[in-house]
């Protein structure tokens, strides 16, 4: 009886789930070794790629392999030489390795006697057929690829910041994910101030919840993706292109060509010492509870991760605190802050007068036009009854007039529905973010950057830490911003 091991393959995770191609394939061999009365020394099921054999249970197979030092005459099994690879150069080359290891391959469907000299070029037909398919596919795909890039769109996997949609019609397209557009949008304003470094805005960004390599980071400052460009790589008959994107950018186009320009610079950022206190905003407005001088901040090296503390300057004092958890009761604190009713009030006219609630006028104006172009319908369609009358147009000529005229008329009052009902989201969206301005001030901390986080830390500074939680006590106001604020707690200092 010989004996043989069994290779299934399928080239994708998915094909191996949902698709049944490993089960045939398997069926079929175990019905070939029964047949022909061959022992089945193992079975190797792969979901991967041919195009290399740095395969996971290939190298298992060839592991196992080695691992029987007396190593007897054995074969391995597969369906067809595509399940075995699509390389000549590779598959040529692990033929060798097993001869070696005195190991036979064959295809149960494609049957060949590797002793005999005219199978090699049967050998070679069988492998350069799917190699030529795996260079057609590939062709096609690049193609089609580069086609939907010269219409603007953008193929493939969405970079970080967009997520891939599919429209109605079935075309794939991007838009901006959130909150990683919103990062990205504000790395780009970062660097184009010339304050920070690259380092130090990524730093910022990762602070503010921004997920995203130092690697990654150089290629989306990089990517003009984010200004609306679909870039065209350059071929033997085409230059590089950049066409104008369908999709929504996240960054105008003015300011990712200021950051190219600072990038391709060779001037570099001067850091000052005030643009370090980015990981610390709290340093100079905390006092030690212990020897009441102010802290400073610096980071530790964890087992796993980086920490931040607020310490005292001085070797002899124990006064160190997590920086997290102070800064985390310090915006809690600042949760617990909301402006009067009447400063509130004013606080809506003022954005009322500043045009804050820009939608809203947009709807507003966009209504009143189709307004307008309802009643130059009616008029048009008066004219055509007085055309009428006047026998210069005839009856049929109406009545095709009148259809042409009901058709638009329902058109612009489906805008018109449209219309109203997102002024009346408007107007809801704008009572929850009234309320939501009414009720907390965090909105201008959290998001902000460091020299506006230290404007509001000024207003209102941190009174004092407790020495026993090591937290935050309250927060000190000023005589002034009593008159127009309103604070929960009854620990509140002047």
């Amino acid at each position: 009886m010989k004996s043989a091991y069994i290779y299934v393959r399928v080239s994708t995770d998915e094909q191996k789930r949902q698709g049944y191609s490993l089960i045939e394939q398997e069926e079929r061999l175990l019905q070939y070794c029964e047949i022909n009365n061959i022992q089945i020394d193992g079975i190797f099921r792969e979901d991967h790629s041919a195009k290399d054999f740095n395969r996971p249970q290939w190298k298992r197979l060839i592991k196992t392999i080695k691992s029987d030092k007396n190593r007897p005459p054995r074969n391995i099994l597969f369906l067809k030489w595509d399940r075995f690879s699509r390389s000549i150069q590779y598959a040529y080359q692990m033929i060798g390795i097993l001869k070696e290891l005195n190991i036979q391959v064959s295809a149960i469907d494609q049957k060949l006697d590797l002793e005999v000299p005219e199978s090699i070029v049967m050998l070679a037909i069988y492998l350069s057929i799917p190699e030529a398919e795996n260079s057609r596919r590939g062709k096609n795909t690049s193609d089609g690829m580069r086609r939907a890039r010269k219409l603007g769109r953008y193929p493939g996997k969405a970079p970080i910041g967009y997520k891939n949609l599919t429209a109605y019609d079935g075309k794939k397209f991007i838009a901006p994910k959130q909150p990683e557009a919103d990062h990205i949008k504000w790395s780009f304003q970062q660097i184009v101030t010339g304050t920070y470094s690259l380092t130090h805005v990524r730093k910022m960004a990762c602070l503010n919840g921004f997920r995203c390599s130092r690697k990654n980071f150089w290629r989306v400052l990089r990517n003009p993706v984010y200004c609306g460009i679909v870039s065209l790589s350059a071929t033997k008959d085409e230059e590089k292109q950049f066409i104008k994107g369908i999709h929504e950018p996240i960054i105008s186009e003015e300011l990712f060509h200021n950051v190219q320009l600072l990038l391709n610079s060779k001037r570099r950022p001067t850091q000052t010492k005030p643009c370090l206190k980015h990981l610390f905003p709290l340093r100079g407005y905390l006092i030690c509870p212990y020897c009441h001088r102010r802290l400073t901040g610096s980071t530790s090296y964890g087992r796993n991760a980086k920490y931040r503390y607020y310490h005292c300057c001085t070797s002899y004092c124990k006064g160190r605190f997590r920086a997290d958890s102070i800064e985390a009761k310090y915006e809690e604190l600042l949760d617990n802050i909301s402006l009067k009713p009447e400063a509130f009030e004013l606080f809506k006219l003022v954005l009322e007068d500043e045009d804050v609630f820009t939608a809203r006028k947009f709807l507003f104006e966009e209504r009143t036009i189709i307004y307008n172009e309802v009643s130059k319908e009616q008029l048009f369609l008066s004219r055509a009854i007085k055309l009428l009358v006047d026998e210069k147009i005839d009856f049929d000529d109406l009545n095709n007039l009148k259809k042409e005229h009901k058709e638009k008329l329902d058109c612009l009052n489906d805008r018109l529905d449209e219309i109203n009902g997102k002024i009346k989201q408007n107007q809801i969206n704008i009572d929850k973010e009234s309320a939501y301005i009414n009720r907390t001030v965090l909105f201008s901390y959290k998001n902000q950057d460091i020299a506006a986080k230290r404007s509001i830390i000024n207003l209102f500074p941190p009174s004092s830490i407790d020495h026993n939680t090591g937290n935050l006590n309250s927060l000190k106001v000023s005589a002034a911003l009593e008159k127009i604020i309103v604070y929960k707690q009854t620990r509140l200092s002047i």
